[in-house]
């Protein structure tokens, strides 16, 4: 049985409607943003779904995860907590700024980060905590927003994988409490080609904050003051989204409901089939948008499982990661030509359920709004004959 990918047509929901919206962007002469209405409108109707003020359009995820740096301020040699599991575009700006990733490790329930780990390395030089809602379930952002407020520092969302995740609710209230990416100072989403939805590449930066959004545009557009002539008010990169990004985007903006809504009832079904198979440890469907359908063994065994998925064609991987990126091999060796900056000294800490998720007790399934309930059927059948006794 074939599964549909991310990387072909048949996983994708690509079709009239982009091909419409490029022909118009290509047929108006105009495919720069900073003169073209597409991104401005993208923009706006991404603040409207997530209900903030300000969305700032960009040309990659990394990007706004640049952008959301840049509106931490860092000064060189500042520190800023995240996690290790995660891609490194998430940890690239952080490098890039001048300012030192710091590890905290993660639940070994979700891959999330640990709020009492983050707690622990707060320090002098800490500038801001970057969350990552890793394959589409919340991280538990109410309590690593109250360390921010308690400490002064500004916490930073990275949803790329979670477009439309619901944040839990507080225990005895009623109703949904929002969106992730409405918690943080910033948040931040991809439109690359794997995400939920795409464009290719491109990214968007969420804020409440006045100023920090006019930081950030300011960034993503060279420091160039646009109302002061040809000034330039501040450092910035060339991070303009392009008019054909962004009209392909609004397209695919328009069926990401449908997209997440797809993706949650298969995971629903797989949920229900997999309730009696022993030694797993299922993820919390409450709100998760399903990026990924991550699986974790706590009693290990997650390699050989994925190498069994893998040989009957499903498509799941041990870890997520070669290692943790704590343990990354970017650390040995110079960052900055033949310097290490702010790194000098610099070794990432431990952070052992990290270790242990990576190398044995995590496993991910590629996840798509064309799966069916054959293909959740066969994923159920495959798993639960690899675990007949389990592992407790």
């Amino acid at each position: 049985m074939k599964f549909p990918s991310m990387a072909e047509a048949a996983g994708r929901t690509l079709g009239d409607e982009e091909v419409a919206a490029a022909e118009r962007v290509i047929r108006s002469g105009m495919l720069n943003s900073v003169w073209g209405t597409e991104a401005r409108l993208l923009e706006a109707e991404v603040a409207r779904m997530y209900g903030l003020p300000h969305a700032i359009s960009c040309s990659s995820g990394t990007a706004a995860l640049h952008l959301s740096v840049v509106a931490a301020a860092p000064d060189p040699g500042d520190e800023i907590i995240t996690t290790p599991i995660t891609d490194f575009g998430t940890v690239a700006p952080i490098l890039a700024q001048n300012a030192v990733p710091v590890f905290a490790d993660v639940d070994p329930g979700d891959g999330n980060l640990d709020p009492d780990a983050v707690a622990k390395l707060i320090g002098p030089r800490t500038r801001a905590i970057m969350a990552v809602h890793l394959f589409g379930a919340a991280a538990r952002v109410d309590e690593l927003r109250a360390l921010a407020d308690a400490h002064g520092l500004t916490l930073i969302e990275d949803c790329a994988q979670a477009w439309l995740t619901e944040l839990p609710a507080p225990e005895g209230a009623t109703g949904s409490p929002g969106l992730a990416g409405t918690v943080g100072d910033v948040a931040c989403l991809s439109l690359q080609q794997w995400k939920h939805i795409t464009c290719g590449d491109g990214g968007i930066a969420l804020t409440a904050d006045d100023e920090l959004a006019r930081r950030m545009r300011l960034f993503a557009d060279k420091g160039w003051d646009r109302a002061a002539g040809r000034s330039h008010a501040s450092f910035g990169l060339n991070y303009r989204m392009t008019e054909l990004q962004a009209a392909v985007a609004r397209a695919q903006l328009a069926k990401l409901p449908g997209v997440v809504a797809a993706r949650r009832r298969t995971a629903a079904m797989l949920l229900d089939a997999l309730g009696n198979v022993p030694g797993l440890r299922l993820p919390r469907p409450d709100g998760h948008a399903w990026w990924l359908f991550p699986l974790v063994l706590p009693g290990g065994g997650a390699p050989e499982l994925a190498e069994t998925l893998s040989a009957a064609g499903i498509p799941a991987r041990a870890g997520y990661l070669g290692e943790p990126l704590n343990r990354a091999p970017v650390w040995q060796g110079p960052v900055y030509g033949a310097s290490r900056g702010p790194l000098d000294g610099y070794t990432p800490a431990d952070c052992p359920e990290a270790d242990r998720l990576v190398a044995d007790t995590l496993l991910v399934i590629d996840w798509n709004e064309h799966y069916t309930g054959e293909h959740v059927d066969l994923i159920a059948r495959e798993i639960a004959a690899a675990r007949p006794g389990g592992r407790a």
